[in-house]
């Protein structure tokens, strides 16, 4: 087998456990701009790869075990680079061949973690599906014993349009620690709630400035914030007396 340049890290990876390599997975990029529109399918149907957990399932609080499978038996989590925005057409493509090829014993699920986003435009609210993870596609995958690719597995994916390589040590993947397994699928997993607002950067409580309209660089607090409506109220001052204004979310910024 073709040996695999070993993957640059992503930013801010969490700390490697002492024994053997560890891909250190990229930090969800909160900043990233929405990627499309979510269509009535996005919110109605789960994601490919779901079937491993019951509806509505979540992971356990401190202590306790998610009520889904982290990883199945002889397998392990693994983190391959894709090009910019094909995440989607990589994990069909790879789902659609594994079928093909029957080789759902070697690869099982394939995973593009998303978050609804509501973003207004022009007073009009749209809902998105931002990629968590940008460029990345989490694949649970069985090894060789040496943790090595099967040849019929690394060709697969391989001849695959817009993938890259595994993050990997010494020309082998390297899989991924639990824990960080368990934050990847408790956000792949979890159930459909109400969408954030984008760059939405501010809480109930904190003090803001208003950066357009007729309130302009007045300060205040934040006292609600409706994430239906896109709107924020803010108490203000004017004349000396506390006020509440209710103006668009993206109106204002933190101080």
């Amino acid at each position: 087998m073709t040996d695999m340049t070993a993957q640059e890290r992503p930013p801010e990876p969490p700390r490697p456990v002492a024994e053997g390599p560890v891909a250190e997975p990229p930090a969800p990029d909160a900043g990233a701009p929405a990627d499309r529109p979510a269509s009535p399918a996005d919110q109605s149907e789960a994601e490919p790869g779901r079937s491993a957990a019951p509806a509505g399932a979540r992971g356990g609080g401190p202590g306790e075990a998610p009520d889904y499978e982290l990883v199945r038996a002889g397998m392990n989590w693994y983190v391959l680079r894709v090009a910019s925005n094909k995440e989607a057409r990589v994990r069909e493509a790879l789902e659609r061949k594994v079928k093909i090829e029957q080789l759902e014993n070697r690869i099982g699920r394939i995973l593009v973690p998303t978050q609804r986003e509501k973003r207004l435009k022009g007073g009009t609210a749209r809902l998105y599906q931002r990629k968590l993870y940008p460029g990345y596609v989490f694949i649970e995958m069985a090894t060789e014993s040496d943790g090595s690719i099967p040849e019929d597995v690394w060709f697969l994916i391989k001849e695959t349009s817009g993938v890259g390589d595994f993050i990997s040590s010494g020309g082998k993947p390297s899989p991924m620690r639990m824990q960080d397994v368990e934050k990847m699928l408790a956000a792949t997993l979890a159930p459909d709630e109400s969408p954030t607002l984008a760059n939405l950067n501010f809480k109930k409580g904190d003090r803001v400035k208003v950066r357009e309209g007729p309130f302009e660089n007045f300060e205040g607090v934040v006292d609600e914030i409706n994430t239906q409506k896109g709107t924020v109220r803010v108490i203000v001052t004017i004349f000396g007396r506390a006020t509440p204004i209710e103006i668009e979310y993206w109106m204002v910024e933190l101080i």
